[in-house]
């Protein structure tokens, strides 16, 4: 009854955008601001578990909708550039250890653009997507990203392999080793399972055009992190 209710209802991409941005906000600042290793800490992160599972459908979308995937590949590197040294600034992590979301975004994509490309063996298309993984690692979202990027293009229109999918690469490769890796306070990484009724709302719709809108999260991204850290900064200095 409740999925029949989710499929009738409908939600374009400027939505989940709107959604993803302003969870995101608050996940970086709760991720700093507040000691993860607490009840709290761990808890105040549940709502932002949505926001990658959400830019890797959008990404995904993106490539059937765009008339460049050249260009969209080029956008996401540049971003991924510019994004680095404010991230690794805002998070505390050694500059060539660790960097954005963008970066895993952008493997994603190319990745998806191998796979799709029936000029390209079998073969070549599996050793691009693990290439494409193992350079993500240093990433947000890592390799997790480029799959679930990768498996929402190859199933796109049968959104019961889509999250099929989605949940199995999640739990398997993503919840289960976070526990391992640091404790049960990380089962939290489950909350992006919320994530599922808002792509079963979307039906495939942009929503109204708007430059603002297409280069929103670019900007917001790099701006974000930077106005946080300054936040830190006169908070803690």
């Amino acid at each position: 009854m409740l999925l029949t209710k989710l499929l009738q209802k409908e939600m374009t991409s400027n939505q989940l955008k709107y959604i993803a941005i302003i969870l995101m906000f608050f996940d970086h600042l709760f991720a700093v601001f507040l000691d993860q290793s607490s009840l709290e800490g761990a808890l105040s992160r549940i709502p932002g578990r949505i926001v990658a599972p959400i830019m890797c459908y959008l990404i995904a979308e993106g490539y059937f909708y765009t008339s460049n995937v050249h260009k969209y590949i080029k956008r996401l590197l540049i971003f991924a550039a510019i994004s680095h040294f404010p991230y690794v600034l805002y998070f505390d992590i050694t500059w060539w250890r660790g960097t954005s979301v963008f970066w895993s975004l952008a493997l994603g994509l190319i990745a998806l653009a191998v796979v799709k490309n029936n000029k390209v063996p079998l073969y070549l298309k599996v050793l691009a997507v693990i290439v494409c993984c193992i350079l993500a690692v240093p990433a947000d979202w890592y390799y997790i990203g480029v799959l679930w990027i990768v498996f929402f293009g190859i199933f796109r229109g049968d959104i019961g392999k889509q999250l099929m999918s989605f949940a199995i690469i999640g739990v398997f490769l993503h919840v289960f080793h976070s526990i391992y890796d640091n404790g049960w306070l990380w089962a939290n990484q489950l909350g992006m399972f919320l994530a599922v009724p808002l792509l079963l709302m979307y039906k495939g719709k942009q929503g109204r055009k708007s430059k603002f809108l297409k280069w929103g999260f670019y900007i917001f991204y790099p701006l974000h992190l930077l106005l946080l850290y300054y936040i830190y900064i006169i908070i803690y200095a």
